[in-house]
């Protein structure tokens, strides 16, 4: 990376707290859904993938692992109140238990959405689980059952996080020192 971005970039979460992080989660998972059948592990594109596959490697359950794609922002950084859904599931979920893995809960909107089209194809369970929760900017109340952290309201990137499409591949949570329009 090249310095001048470099120097855009606050690291708030290292590569170590991360995968720290992660680990725990995996465990309570493990330890939640333990003698259940199957858990359905449900990531959403294209932000939680990163989250998703480290996520995954801890999980001491059977598991099998769907993607969904939502689009909620479009061209902007900021969430415009249109969801769509952009790929649907290849599995069905009917009586299944089902993990939703999110990269980060801020409004709430989009989550929101998700759950709502989720419940209606009629799982045995649904809980969320998601990398990052902005509290602070929560429109719409949204249950969140496993959190990796809790962050301040910041526009962040890295682990899975972009900018128009950069900085996914960051092992690490920077705070992006631009505004959310980018400027």
């Amino acid at each position: 990376m090249p310095d001048e971005e470099a120097n855009q970039l606050e690291i708030l979460l290292t590569r170590e707290q991360i995968y720290q992080r992660v680990a725990e989660l995996g465990e309570k998972i493990s330890k939640d859904y333990s003698g259940i059948e199957e858990l359905i592990v449900v990531a959403v594109l294209r932000g939680s993938v990163y989250f998703a596959v480290d996520l995954s490697r801890r999980l001491s359950i059977p598991f099998s692992l769907d993607f969904i794609g939502i689009s909620s922002y479009g061209a902007t950084s900021y969430p415009l109140g249109i969801v769509r859904i952009t790929k649907d599931l290849d599995i069905n979920i009917v009586q299944k238990h089902v993990l939703l893995v999110e990269d980060i809960v801020d409004t709430g909107l989009t989550l929101n959405y998700l759950i709502k089209n989720l419940k209606t194809r009629n799982p045995k369970s649904l809980r969320v689980c998601s990398f990052l929760d902005l509290p602070g900017r929560r429109i719409v109340e949204v249950p969140v059952d496993y959190r990796g952290f809790e962050i301040p309201d910041l526009f962040v990137v890295g682990y899975g996080l972009d900018f128009q499409e950069r900085y996914r591949n960051l092992e690490v949570v920077a705070a992006l020192k631009k505004n959310r329009s980018g400027t």
